[in-house]
């Protein structure tokens, strides 16, 4: 069998280690031919060194300059987000692993789409800025999108062989994060650090704090709206402190499938990579003997405004997700430099949403606009 090959935007952060990680299992059927990074050049050059890539890319410029004399002669190496965009269109692949944080991803995204390739896609961000654009540009393009967060991984294999029409509710897990247990006026204090510690995933910096203010789950549920075309009304959020069950469907009899495996991201990633078939892998193996309990909690909204703010936003439109994802990625960022405090996280994207006139039925451009509109007056 031929190998495929795989195209990796963000090699360097959490899921593109852990693709890697599969890729290197699984030599003899997959082969990386491109790679990106922002700033990470170090890990880049490393993984340059063994998988030995037809493409390159490094986002920040300064850093590309730097290091273009120590990358083989033969490889293709640009830089910028113009030279992520255009690798992302010219490079030769048949999936494209789409890894990269936040808004970043929506480009190169819509690229790898263009060209008809699968799109495993970790970037949650493209389908919550502009979903009603990506679901049209893949039935146009006749692509594949593949979930790879574990979330809505685990909703794809409960969905296989199932008719849309019987499905119920989407059920999505929540660890709770680090602060599941903590009340509203703890919150007030809690550091960096504290933020920083999740009690079951090894994920970047802005993923995790979005974890502990919960936008993560309500990103992923934004997603879900997308992928499996349901409305916000069929999409519950479920605190499952453990990860085992990393979400599950209810049909319309009353029955309800579930996915459960120890927390790791390397199995959604090689589903994705591998989908409709599975391999073997050596990662992990889930134990229920081992499992002492299995615990469901309702989400509190007072406690993690920021899940309600998703919700709210999805029943708005427009451009309103593009508003809640960009003030939600400055939020974050003012926090890990300690300049607001972590309750201060929903106040500034409620601030953003209240501020910035909602514009329905928006093009790419106008996405693009609002975005750096909602960076802007939040920087200001």
């Amino acid at each position: 069998m031929e190998k495929k090959k795989v195209f990796i935007l963000g090699s360097t952060g959490s899921i593109g280690v852990s693709t890697l990680d599969v890729i290197r299992l699984h030599k003899s059927s997959f082969e990386v031919v491109g790679l990106t990074t922002n700033k990470n050049v170090e890990l880049l050059l490393a993984q340059v060194r063994e998988f030995n890539p037809k493409y390159v890319v490094i986002k920040d410029e300064l850093l590309a300059k730097s290091i273009k004399d120590k990358l083989p002669k033969e490889i293709t190496f640009q830089f910028g987000e113009e030279g992520l965009i255009n690798t992302t269109r010219e490079a030769e692949y048949d999936i494209l692993l789409s890894a990269l944080v936040g808004f970043a991803g929506l480009k190169p995204t819509i690229e790898g789409i263009k060209k008809g390739k699968r799109i495993a896609l970790a970037n949650k961000e493209t389908l919550v800025v502009a979903g009603e654009i990506i679901t049209q540009l893949v039935k146009q393009y006749n692509a594949e999108l593949i979930p790879v967060d574990s979330e809505h991984s685990a909703i794809f294999q409960c969905l296989v062989g199932e008719k849309e029409k019987e499905v119920e509710k989407l059920i999505l897990t929540a660890s709770g994060g680090p602060f599941f247990t903590k009340t509203i006026d703890e919150l007030k204090n809690v550091t960096v650090a504290q933020a920083l510690k999740h009690p079951n995933w090894d994920m970047g910096s802005k993923v995790t704090i979005d974890s502990a203010t919960m936008m993560n789950k309500g990103l992923e549920m934004i997603e879900a709206h997308w992928l499996f075309n349901l409305p916000a009304s069929k999409i519950d959020v479920t605190i499952h402190p453990q990860s085992i069950i990393h979400s599950m469907v209810e049909f319309v009899d009353g029955s309800i499938k579930a996915q459960l495996s120890k927390p790791d991201m390397r199995l959604p990633i090689q589903y994705a990579l591998t989908f409709p078939n599975r391999m073997q892998n050596s990662f992990t193996s889930t134990k229920l003997t081992e499992i002492e309990s299995l615990t469901f909690h309702k989400p509190d909204f007072t406690k993690f405004e920021c899940l309600k703010l998703a919700f709210d936003v999805l029943e708005i439109g427009g451009t309103a997700p593009a508003v809640l994802n960009a003030a939600n990625e400055i939020a974050v960022e003012k926090f890990l430099k300690e300049k607001i405090a972590f309750v201060e996280i929903p106040k500034m994207i409620k601030k953003a949403l209240n501020s910035i006139e909602n514009k329905s039925n928006p093009d790419l451009e106008t996405i693009i606009e609002y975005d750096s509109l909602t960076r802007n007056y939040l920087k200001a």
